[in-house]
């Protein structure tokens, strides 16, 4: 779809000066960023018409967390073209740059500041809780954990220490049991975090929200945040819990981190088979960190505590 049709279908945006679309990352929305005379940005994205439901609930769950203090997009405008057969929708625009891009150039305390920041925005989500109707999170979270686990072991990808972390788990699983069920951001890493004037800016791209423990929101601190910034990882920990990190964190962020190893190996497998020596070098990293899980609190937290 070209500009002059984007303006004919959707009327906000014939007031547009400029639409530039966005062609990064792994979402098959299409993307696209719209200045307006006023010099106000949008956010516009298409996907598909199944999407519908998910998208109205991300609609009302932004507007709920901007209203817990959420830095993040506020949802602008959404609506069905029947004749493209897709749902558009509209939010704000998070201005500043991409974390991952920049936050290298920044000195430690910096970057470990911008952590905390990020780390307190992330508690305040975790304070929205999960629909009645959602099932309980351990019933979820074990039950994909073993479809990971048969499927990695199928996939012909052996991993070293892979069956002591698999032990590892098994031995542990009782921790994830009758914990909260909250709103997930399910993304929250370097790559989704917005930085303005060298402070934390915001949060952006909420569509693979979920429910469940808020400890999981964690994991890919280990995954990707770390590789980066290991000074912004620990802010983020020592933000969310005001520098009184509890005991029972690390078990459960290990639990979490671990059960990723596989589950990384599938997504990979799934959507990016090109990326598989980068995630299995990503993986013997986080395996290192934590001495296959031997130790829970990863080696590059300790300067941090």
């Amino acid at each position: 779809m070209n500009k002059k049709d984007l303006a004919q279908h959707i009327p906000l945006l014939k007031k547009a000066v400029s639409i530039d679309q966005i062609d990064k990352g792994y979402s098959r929305d299409h993307k696209w960023i719209v200045t307006m005379s006023s010099g106000e940005k949008y956010v516009l994205r298409f996907t598909e018409q199944d999407q519908y439901e998910k998208i109205k609930t991300q609609f009302e769950l932004l507007a709920k967390l901007k209203h817990l203090g959420v830095q993040c997009a506020a949802p602008v405008n959404m609506g069905y073209l029947e004749e493209k057969q897709l749902v558009y929708y509209i939010l704000s625009f998070v201005e500043g740059q991409e974390a991952k891009e920049i936050i290298t150039q920044l000195t430690e305390e910096k970057q470990y500041a911008i952590g905390v920041s990020a780390g307190r925005d992330l508690r305040n989500m975790h304070k929205y809780p999960a629909p009645s109707n959602i099932e309980p999170w351990e019933d979820r979270v074990i039950k994909k954990h073993h479809r990971y686990l048969d499927a990695y072991r199928a996939s012909g990808i052996s991993l070293e220490g892979d069956e002591k972390v698999a032990q590892f788990i098994a031995e542990h699983i009782d921790v994830v049991k009758n914990r909260p069920n909250q709103f997930q951001h399910d993304d929250f890493h370097l790559g989704n975090i917005i930085i303005k004037k060298n402070k934390y800016a915001g949060v952006i791209d909420f569509n693979n929200f979920d429910w469940g423990d808020p400890i999981h929101d964690f994991y890919k601190v280990a995954l990707f945040s770390r590789e980066t910034s290991q000074a912004f990882s620990a802010g983020q920990i020592n933000g969310y819990f005001d520098d009184k990190v509890p005991d029972y964190f690390w078990l459960l962020y290990s639990v979490y981190v671990a059960m990723s190893i596989f589950s990384s190996i599938m997504w990979v497998i799934k959507f990016d088979p090109g990326q598989m020596d980068e995630m299995i070098e990503r993986l013997e990293n986080v395996l290192k960190d934590h001495e296959y899980f031997y130790q829970m609190e990863p080696h590059w937290y300790a300067p941090y505590r």
